[in-house]
C-alpha cells in the first residue's frame, strides 16, 4: 500500500543536542503496523539515545534528508538554519510565553510558512496537557537532589543519573544508600511531583500527610504539599481564584523546612506569587536546622522565582552548586556555608531512552490517530496545539503578535 503520510524522524539540532526521540523503534513499527497507510523515516543521528542500527533492526529506513516527508517530528527546538519552507513540524517550540531567546525561531517559522504544532499545547478536552516529560523531570530531579544530600550528609555514593543505563539501575542504586535520617518535603501533587515521589518511595522514605509532618520530626517521613497547603491569603485563607490571581497571598513552606534536609521542588509557579522564602530565611535555615539541599525541577532562575537561591540552570555531569544564602553568590557544591541547588533544565535528557518511550506511548494513544486522518488540521486538539499555520499566528496564539512584530 503506498503510503498516505510520511513521517520523519528529526536528529536534534539544538545545542547541546538533545538524545531524546518522539519515537523509538520498537513504537515506529508499532505506529506503522496501526495504520498501514503510515510510512516512519528517520534522519541520521550521531547523538541519539536509540541507534541508527536499532531502527534499521525493526526495518525503520534511516536517511539523511527527511525534508520530504509530510510531518517532521524533532523534541527541542529545530535550529532556524535546518528549518523547512513549507514543512509541518511538532517540537517543544519554547514560544507561548513570548520568551525573548526564541523570538528570531518564530519569526523564521512565519516567514517559511512552516506548520507548527507544539506538544505543550496538545490538551484533552477537560484541559490537562495529554504528552509531557514531566514524570521524567521529576524522576531525575529527585534522584539527583538524594544523590547531592547523600554526597552532603556522607550517606554514601550514588552513580549519577546519566551515568545509568535506564530507571531500573537507578532504582537498585538507591536501595544501597540508607536514607532513614532524611526528612524531606515534595511541593506539589501534579505529574512531576509524581515521578518525584517514585524515586523517594524508591529510597525507602515513608509519606505522611502534612499536618502529620509539621506536627512531628520523625525521621524517614516525607510529604506532598499541594497548592493548598503552600499559600494562605492574608484576608480569607486560600481560594480557588488563586490560581487566577495569586497576589495577596503568603507562603506557608518555610516552618516545614525547619525539621527538613532537602526540598524537591516540582510545582508550577505564577510569577505573581510570592517566593517560597527569602534568602535571609533560607540563611536563617541552614544556621539553625538541617536544612541543606535543594532539587529544584522547575528551574525558574532567580529574582523571578519560587527560590531565590536558584541564580542559574545547571548542567548534566556538572549538576549541583553552592549558594551563599547571605550574599547570593556561588560557591563550591557542599560547603558548609552553603545550600546546595540541582537545577538541571533539561531532566529527562538522563535518561533518555525511558523517557523517550513513555512520551513515544502517549503520542501514538492520544495524537497519531488525529494526524493519521485526511484532514488532520481540523483535529480538534492538533488545531489547538497548532500556533503558526500559512505564514500566520493561528487565533489562540494571535496575542504573540507584538512579540514577533518587535
Amino acid at each position: 500500500m503506498k503510503a498516505q503520510r510520511t513521517i520523519g524522524i528529526l536528529a536534534e539540532t539544538k545545542n547541546p543536542p538533545d538524545s531524546r526521540v518522539v519515537l523509538p523503534p520498537l513504537l515506529c513499527k508499532e505506529a506503522m503496523q496501526q495504520h498501514p497507510s503510515l510510512k516512519i523515516f528517520v534522519q541520521r543521528s550521531p547523538s541519539r539515545c536509540f541507534t541508527d542500527d536499532e531502527y534499521r533492526d525493526q526495518g525503520i529506513e534511516v536517511v539523511d534528508d527527511i525534508s520530504f516527508c509530510d510531518v517532521l517530528l524533532g523534541v527541542k527546538e529545530v535550529a532556524i538554519d535546518h528549518l523547512v519552507t513549507d514543512k509541518t513540524y511538532f517540537f517543544f517550540s519554547h514560544t507561548i510565553k513570548a520568551q525573548p531567546y526564541n523570538k528570531s525561531l518564530l519569526q523564521t517559522i512565519l516567514a517559511k510558512n512552516i506548520e507548527l504544532i507544539d506538544y505543550e499545547c496538545l490538551k484533552s478536552k477537560e484541559g490537562p496537557r495529554v504528552i509531557a516529560f514531566g514524570r521524567w523531570a521529576g524522576i531525575v530531579g529527585a534522584y539527583n537532589g538524594l544523590r547531592a544530600l547523600a554526597k552532603r550528609l556522607s550517606l554514601g555514593d550514588l552513580p549519577e543519573m546519566h551515568r545509568c543505563f535506564d530507571l531500573a539501575e537507578a532504582i537498585e542504586a538507591l536501595k544501597n544508600v540508607n536514607f532513614s535520617s532524611v526528612r524531606l518535603v515534595i511541593t506539589g501533587t501534579g505529574r512531576v511531583s509524581r515521578g518525584a515521589q517514585e524515586m523517594v518511595d524508591a529510597a525507602g522514605l515513608t509519606e505522611v500527610k502534612p499536618e502529620a509532618y509539621l506536627s512531628g520530626d520523625q525521621k524517614g517521613q516525607y510529604t506532598m504539599l499541594p497548592t493548598e497547603s503552600l499559600f494562605v491569603h492574608n484576608d480569607y485563607g486560600f481560594q480557588a481564584s488563586f490560581y487566577s490571581d495569586p497576589t495577596g497571598y503568603r507562603s506557608l513552606l518555610l516552618p516545614y523546612l525547619t525539621s527538613s534536609n532537602l526540598l524537591i521542588n516540582g510545582i508550577y509557579w505564577d510569577n505573581r506569587a510570592p517566593s517560597f522564602f527569602t534568602a535571609k530565611e533560607a540563611s536563617h535555615l541552614l544556621q539553625s536546622s538541617r536544612f541543606t539541599t535543594i532539587a529544584d525541577i522547575t528551574c525558574d532562575i532567580a529574582p523571578e522565582a519560587s527560590i531565590p537561591l536558584t541564580i542559574r540552570p545547571s548542567v548534566i555531569g556538572d549538576g549541583v552548586y553552592g549558594v551563599n544564602p547571605n550574599s547570593l553568590e556561588e560557591i563550591p557544591a557542599y560547603s558548609k556555608h552553603g545550600i546546595d541547588v540541582m537545577a538541571i533544565d533539561n531532566l529527562p535528557n538522563e535518561l533518555p531512552r525511558d523517557a523517550s518511550a513513555d512520551f513515544g506511548k502517549m503520542f501514538i494513544k492520544y495524537v497519531l490517530a488525529g494526524l493519521m486522518s485526511k484532514n488532520y488540521t481540523s483535529d480538534l486538539m492538533i488545531k489547538q496545539a497548532t500556533i503558526a499555520q500559512n505564514g500566520r499566528l493561528t487565533i489562540p496564539y494571535s496575542y504573540l503578535t507584538e512579540y514577533v512584530n518587535s
